[in-house]
C-alpha cells in the first residue's frame, strides 16, 4: 500500500516542525553532498532556520569564490565589481561573527567542565579565576536573598506576637466578664452576699458607749435622791407621798 500524499503547508506543532525541519536539513546536505561528488559539480548550500541559525554546505574550499561566480552569472560582468565588494564585506563581517560565536560555544562548554582536554595551564587557570569571582558572586547574591528573607521572617513574627498578646488579653477580659456574669446569674449566690456584708460592716462600725447608759437615769442624781430619802425618813418617821 502506497504511502499517502503529504500536503505542504506549515507545521503548526512546534516539535514536529523542528524535527520534520532537522531531518530534512540532514537529507538536502546529503544530496547536495552526494551531487558534487556523483557529478562533480560545484554546490553550494545556505540553510537559515526560523530561530536564524546558519547551515552551509559548499564542494569547493571557498564560500566566497561560489558566491563571486554566482554573482557574475547572475548580474554579469559589469555590475559585478561593487556588488562583490559588499558582498566580500559581508561575508568576512559573517566570519567573524562565526568565530565568535563559536568561541562564546568553546567558554560555555568550558564552564561547564566539558573539552578542557585543548587547553593549557594558563587557560585553566584563568579559566578557575573566572569560576571562583562568578561562585563569589553567586554565593553574595544567595546570602542577600538570604537576609531579606530572614528580615521578613522577623516582622512576621514580631506582628503575630503583637497579635497573640492582644487576644491574650481580649481572651483574659472574656474570660473575666463570663465569671462576673455566671456569679450574678445564680453561679455563686455567696459571693454578692459576702459582699454586701462585707460592705454593710465596713460602712456600720459599732459605737463604743457605757452598757449602763440608760434614757433618763443619772447615777449621781438618784444618789442624791435617796440619800434625802432616807434622811427624811429618819428625821420624820415617814416617806412623803411623791416617792411612794
Amino acid at each position: 500500500m502506497g504511502r499517502g500524499r503529504v500536503e505542504l503547508k506549515r507545521i503548526e506543532n512546534k516539535i514536529n516542525r523542528q524535527v520534520t525541519f532537522a531531518k530534512r536539513r540532514n537529507g538536502l546536505l546529503k544530496k547536495a553532498y552526494e551531487l558534487s561528488v556523483l557529478c562533480d559539480a560545484e554546490v553550494a548550500l545556505i540553510i537559515f532556520s526560523s530561530r536564524g541559525k546558519l547551515y552551509e554546505f559548499c564542494s569547493t574550499s571557498s564560500m566566497l569564490k561560489t558566491l563571486e561566480r554566482y554573482q557574475k552569472c547572475s548580474y554579469g560582468a559589469v555590475e559585478v565589481n561593487k556588488p562583490t565588494k559588499e558582498l566580500e564585506n559581508s561575508y568576512r563581517e559573517y566570519l567573524k561573527l562565526k568565530a565568535r560565536h563559536e568561541a562564546l560555544q568553546r567558554t560555555q562548554r568550558n564552564l561547564l567542565g566539558e573539552d578542557l582536554g585543548p587547553l593549557n595551564t594558563k587557560e585553566l587557570e584563568q579559566l578557575e579565576r573566572q569560576l571562583e569571582t562568578s561562585l563569589k558572586h553567586v554565593r553574595s547574591i544567595k546570602t542577600q536573598y538570604m537576609l531579606d528573607q530572614l528580615s521578613d521572617l522577623q516582622n512576621k513574627e514580631h506582628m503575630l506576637l503583637e497579635a497573640n498578646r492582644a487576644l491574650t488579653i481580649k481572651l483574659e477580659e472574656i474570660s473575666a466578664r463570663n465569671q462576673l456574669r455566671a456569679s450574678w446569674d445564680g453561679g455563686d449566690p455567696n459571693v454578692s452576699y459576702n459582699n454586701q456584708q462585707a460592705q454593710s460592716q465596713d460602712l456600720f462600725q459599732p459605737l463604743e458607749c457605757n452598757p449602763t447608759l440608760q434614757i433618763g437615769y443619772n447615777p449621781v442624781v438618784s444618789d442624791q435622791m435617796a440619800a434625802a430619802t432616807s434622811h427624811a425618813q429618819q428625821v420624820n418617821g415617814f416617806i412623803p407621798g411623791w416617792m411612794l
